[in-house]
Order: C-alpha cells, then sequence, then structure tokens
C-alpha cells in the first residue's frame, strides 16, 4: 500500500511539474507556428508540388498538413489540460491557505533577519503606538491582524498584508490555459475523427457534383462544429460548405441557404484589388423574410451560431469566347462558346480531345521591364486557363491572354504552357500584327505549309539566283528547289530541332557542320521568300525593318511550336465575366470559451505581473526604560528594488506618524 502510494505521488509530481508544463508549452508553440507559417488544409498536389515527393510525404506522416487536427497535436493539448489541472489541485490548497495566513507568530528574531527590517524606539505607550500603527496600515490599504503575548515576554505583533490578488493572479493564468485547451478541443476535429476512426464518415477524393457526394461523406447541419469554404456567383444559393480532409474533402450541410445577390470588388489603378464585398440573402424556414445582410473582410454575418466571412473571390462561370486557330493548315478556324469549369470535346482529323475551362482573370499584373530596363508592374488585360486534355488522359495547361503584350518596344500574344504542374511556365510568344492580331502570323505559318506556294516561290528564287550567277543547269535547280521545299516542311513539323536530327541521321559527323551551314541558306532562302509573297498577299510589296523583325519573331515562335503541344492557338475573343463570392462559414461554439480563457489569462498575467503580495510586520515591546522598541519589517514576492523603496516610505511615514503623536 505505501509503495502503491508513492508511486501515485510520484505520478501526480511528474503531472504537475512545471518542466513538463513548459515543455508541452513550446511544443505547442513551435506546432502553432508550423500551423502559421505551413499553409493549412490544402489540396495534397500542391504540398507535393511545392515540397517534393520525399519531404511531402514526410510531412504528411507529420501531420503538418492539418496541425491543429493531427493526433499528437491533440494528445499534447490534452496533456497540458491534465498537467495544469494537477498544478491547479494540488496548489489551490495551499494558495487558499496563504491568503488567509497573516503569520502573526513570527517570532523578533526572524523580523530582525529580514532583508527589509528597522528598529526605532518611541516613548509612548505600547496602545497608543499600536493606534498609530494601525492608523498607517489604514491608510495604506494593508489587511492586519494583530496578537499580544504577556506571559513569556510582553509584546505586540500587527501582521499585515496586501495585494492577496497576485495569488489569483497565479490561479487564473493556470485556469485560462485549461479553459482555452478546453474550447480548443471543443473546436477540433476530434468528433470527426472518431467517426472516421469507426467508418461512419469517409472523405470523398472524387471531383464530383455535391449531389453525387454519398452520404458517408455528408455531415449533417446539427453538426457541433466546423470551418469550410464555398463560392457561390452572382444570383446563386448554397445550402453546403466543403470542409478539407487531407487529399479529400466533406460535405457540411448548413441549417439554411446563402444567396449572392450582388458581388463588388475595387481595384487600385494597377489592377490589384482594394477591396470587396458580397450582399448576402439568407434564407431560412424559422425567418419570416429573408434576412439580407452585407459583408466584407473582417466583418462577417453571424446567424444561428455560425458566422460567415468574405474570404476571397473567384469566377463564378463566365462565359468565354473562343476562335480556334489551327497550326495544320488542312483544318480550318473553329469559333465557340464556353463557361469556365465545363468541359468541351473537340476533335482534329483522328485525333480527339477535351478542353477544360479552368479559369477567368480580368486583371494579371505581373514585372514587366520598361523603356529604361527597370521592372514595374503591369496589368497585361484578361486571360483564361484551360487544359487541353488529349484520347489518353494526358493533359496540358494554358494560360493565354487577350490582348498582345509589348515587349522591348514589339507586340507579342502570350500564351503560357506547362505540361505538368510541377513544371515551370513557358511562353510561346507569337508576333502581334499592326492589328495586334495572330493573322499576319497565322497566314504566314499556312503559307509555309502550302507545298505548290513553297515550290513556286523557291523555283523563283532559285531561278533569279542562278541567273545572277549566271547559271544554267536545270539539274542542280530542281536540286536547290526540291531542298528548299523538304527543308521547309522539316522546319515546319519539327522546327530547328528536326532539322538537326535529320543532319545527325544522314550525314557522317565530319560532315555536319559544313551540311548544316548549307541547309540553313537554302532553309533561309525558302523562309524570306514564303514570308515576302506573304506580305505581298496582305497588299505590301517590299518589306521594311519592321517586318523582318516580324519575321524574325515567327521564326522563334514557329521554331517553338513543336512544345506546344496543342493543335490550335486558342484565342479569346470576347469574354462576359461572373464573379464568385468565396465564403467561409464556421461553426465555433469553443470560441467563447477561448475569448473567456484569455481574458482570465491576461488578468492573471497582470496580477502576476504587476502586483506583488506585501507582508509587513510591527514588533512592539516595552522596554525597562519606559520606551517602547518598534521593529518594522516587510517582504514581498516580487521586485525586491521596488519593494525596497516602498518599505522606507513606509519607514518614514511610521517615524512622521510617531513623532507627530497621531496629531
Amino acid at each position: 500500500m505505501k509503495s502503491s502510494r508513492t508511486v501515485g505521488s510520484r505520478i501526480v509530481n511528474f503531472l504537475g511539474s512545471m518542466n513538463l508544463a513548459i515543455t508541452l508549452l513550446v511544443v505547442l508553440a513551435i506546432a502553432s507556428v508550423l500551423g502559421t507559417v505551413l499553409q493549412q488544409n490544402q489540396p495534397y498536389t500542391s504540398y507535393e508540388i511545392k515540397f517534393g515527393k520525399f519531404w511531402f510525404e514526410a510531412f504528411r506522416s507529420l501531420g503538418l498538413y492539418d496541425v491543429y487536427s493531427a493526433v499528437w497535436f491533440l494528445l499534447i493539448l490534452g496533456f497540458l489540460v491534465l498537467s495544469t489541472t494537477t498544478c491547479v489541485v494540488r496548489n489551490t490548497p495551499g494558495m487558499l491557505k496563504e491568503l488567509t495566513r497573516f503569520r502573526e507568530g513570527v517570532k523578533e528574531k526572524s523580523l530582525r533577519l529580514m532583508k527589509q527590517s528597522e528598529a526605532m524606539h518611541s516613548k509612548q505607550s505600547v496602545d497608543d503606538i499600536q493606534t498609530l500603527v494601525k492608523r498607517v496600515l489604514k491608510a495604506e490599504n494593508f489587511r492586519f491582524r494583530e496578537k499580544s503575548e504577556k506571559e513569556n515576554g510582553q509584546y505586540t505583533v500587527l501582521a499585515a498584508m496586501k495585494g492577496g490578488s497576485n495569488r489569483w493572479g497565479y490561479w487564473l493564468t493556470h485556469i485560462g490555459i485549461i479553459v482555452i485547451c478546453l474550447g480548443g478541443l471543443f473546436d477540433s476535429r476530434l468528433p470527426m475523427m472518431f467517426a472516421e476512426w469507426q467508418g461512419e464518415v469517409i472523405p470523398e477524393t472524387r471531383n464530383v457534383p455535391a449531389s453525387e457526394v454519398p452520404d458517408v461523406s455528408t455531415l449533417s447541419s446539427a453538426n457541433f462544429s466546423y470551418r469550410g469554404s464555398v463560392d457561390i456567383p452572382e444570383g446563386r444559393r448554397a445550402n453546403i460548405v466543403f470542409l478539407p480532409v487531407r487529399d479529400g474533402y466533406l460535405v457540411q450541410r448548413l441549417p439554411y441557404e446563402v444567396e449572392v445577390k450582388e458581388f463588388r470588388v475595387e481595384h487600385y489603378s494597377t489592377g490589384q484589388p482594394k477591396s470587396f464585398e458580397s450582399d448576402l440573402v439568407i434564407h431560412d424556414p424559422d425567418l419570416e423574410a429573408p434576412l439580407e445582410e452585407t459583408i466584407s473582410v473582417n466583418h462577417p454575418l453571424l446567424y444561428k451560431g455560425t458566422a460567415i466571412y468574405q474570404a476571397n473571390f473567384g469566377d463564378g462561370g463566365s462565359e468565354i469566347k473562343m476562335k480556334l486557330h489551327p497550326f495544320v493548315n488542312q483544318y480550318a478556324t473553329q469559333e465557340m462558346t464556353g463557361n469556365v469549369f465545363k468541359e468541351y470535346n473537340l476533335t482534329n482529323g483522328d485525333r480527339k480531345f477535351r478542353l477544360e475551362l479552368e479559369n477567368f482573370r480580368l486583371f494579371n499584373i505581373n514585372p514587366i521591364k520598361n523603356d529604361d530596363g527597370e521592372e514595374e508592374q503591369k496589368n497585361l488585360g484578361p486571360s483564361f486557363i484551360f487544359r487541353l486534355r488529349n484520347a489518353a488522359g494526358e493533359a496540358i495547361e494554358y494560360t493565354n491572354y487577350m490582348a498582345p503584350v509589348t515587349l522591348d518596344g514589339r507586340q507579342y500574344i502570350l500564351s503560357g504552357v506547362q505540361v505538368s504542374p510541377s513544371d515551370p511556365q513557358r511562353f510561346l510568344h507569337i508576333p502581334a500584327d499592326n492589328k495586334g492580331s495572330v493573322g499576319l502570323f497565322m497566314k504566314f505559318l499556312k503559307n509555309l505549309q502550302d507545298t505548290a506556294l513553297v515550290r513556286k516561290v523557291s523555283i523563283d528564287t532559285t531561278v533569279e539566283s542562278m541567273q545572277g550567277a549566271k547559271l544554267n543547269d536545270d539539274a542542280v535547280q530542281n536540286q536547290v528547289v526540291e531542298s528548299m521545299v523538304r527543308l521547309t516542311q522539316l522546319f515546319v513539323t519539327t522546327g530547328f530541332d528536326g532539322i538537326s536530327e535529320d543532319i545527325a541521321a544522314r550525314f557522317p559527323e565530319d560532315k555536319r557542320a559544313s551540311v548544316s551551314e548549307a541547309f540553313m541558306k537554302v532553309l533561309q532562302a525558302s523562309l524570306r521568300a514564303v514570308y515576302l509573297e506573304t506580305l505581298r498577299q496582305e497588299g505590301k510589296p517590299e518589306a521594311d525593318e519592321r517586318d523582318w523583325l516580324f519575321y524574325d519573331d515567327s521564326m522563334s515562335a514557329i521554331a517553338n511550336l513543336p512544345f506546344y503541344g496543342s493543335p490550335w492557338y486558342i484565342q479569346m475573343t470576347g469574354f462576359t465575366q461572373i464573379e464568385a463570392s468565396g465564403l467561409q462559414i464556421t461553426r465555433s461554439p469553443g470560441k467563447n470559451i477561448v475569448y473567456f480563457g484569455s481574458t482570465m489569462l491576461i488578468i492573471g498575467v497582470f496580477l502576476l505581473f504587476y502586483v506583488s503580495h506585501r507582508r509587513i510586520w510591527v514588533y512592539l515591546k516595552p522596554q525597562d526604560d519606559g520606551q517602547t522598541e518598534i521593529i518594522l519589517a516587510g517582504s514581498a514576492n516580487r521586485n525586491e528594488d521596488e519593494f525596497k523603496k516602498y518599505f522606507q516610505r513606509l519607514q518614514l511615514a511610521f517615524r512622521q506618524t510617531l513623532s507627530d503623536g497621531g496629531k
């Protein structure tokens, strides 16, 4: 039995130790920092792209993507509650006893040995001095008790103290920590985690409409606490929010419907959002009439124990008008209209594709070099993001800008390409003509693929060159023409890399450099001839310097077409923007508990640091010569330097009172 009590007392001492509490608080602080620095509850694919496979798995095993719901975090929180509770239960009786103990039985020797102690004498009687001392103590707001001893040496002790609320600071601080932790546990996902462990809840991982999410992935509107988000387009309503759970999500039903009547956003001159707000309408059978309220950032709507925050905004299914320019001239240009978040089937000959419209952006703020070579933030105008998925399911993401962008004094139509989410985005720079369109470039590309036209201009160019050199050899002429046609076709389909590979496959290594030089001359002659013919078709018989800059940019764009991966350049020709309000809806019953605990903690810390528990003793002892010896002593539990100054002031007050005789 004795051994059992010893083990039990050791456990209690360990749980109530300061070292354990500080260790747990430090670990929680570090975890909270990680949870703040590392954005929580994002899609797992985003983390994998950002950190790579190894660190993604390492961080996932530690639960860092949802720190505040990680098992280890909740266990530490529980241990902190247990440790703090043990500490409070163990120390509260002693603390309460300390608040009622005046220690009037203190010995004379102890008082003389105190750090703050002073002896003085007075000719007044003990009773008179006692009356004066009580007056001073009351003036200084001390509570006191007195004790007189008349048997073993006559003396009187007045024991006083004030600042007992300092001890309450200890209690409030510890209880405040417990209350905050309990409030955090109230708002945690602990109930949902238990339900998931029991198989009652299974997160959905498919990208399906909310109406197709099974009941096992849907939570009742009576759920105790939740924090989810939903994007609602203007004029639409919703009665659900989505709760991210690792690599999936749960659908949380709301006890009402939220309608976004109107969404407004203001922008700075640079195009950056300045402020945004939503006019909401709450539809609830419990209401006599729908509730209308405007929310903005940091100004939520509180209703039925939930808070509706204006979190962000995005696209709500904007309508986009598109023109599909084929890179192969055997297919015609197409026009179509689509909506963001929808998918459309496309065909290119016998090849099938699926066009997935992902997003629309009215403003695109990017750093662009100005004429002085310095970077400045510039709005590149509207753009839309889409994925083009082939029959095998492989997708490439594109970001196409509507308006041409000026770079180094020349205009380009930009199209960003990202083959894999982990790859950097590359850009295809299509030179814009004097109308700001891709018309001239596409016509030049089409002419390069017209074998009859290429042959005709090649013959004209070759005949003119041979006449200038005074050569007349039909075999040589035909050979040059065929080379020009063949190299032009090879360049259009495979770029410069394709020509280099063709040379490497057909010629020995020692002849490749000379052959490559010859081929480039022939190819340049053909390309320039086709380009001049294209300009003549546009009504311009001669090319100026600006035209040749356009030619150089066209060559670069055509050379990069093999990496582009799309049989079309999909141009946005118009749009009708539909904005969606991004709402975050939370139900946090533990929030008020946390606020209450935080208030207790603040008050407790204030009492601990700014209120000192001070004790004063006045020891009165009659002397044989008729005088009375007065021993004034004091102590404080903190800030000894400040108490020393206070004690000196109190000492002067006693001397002054005694010398005045209470007058």
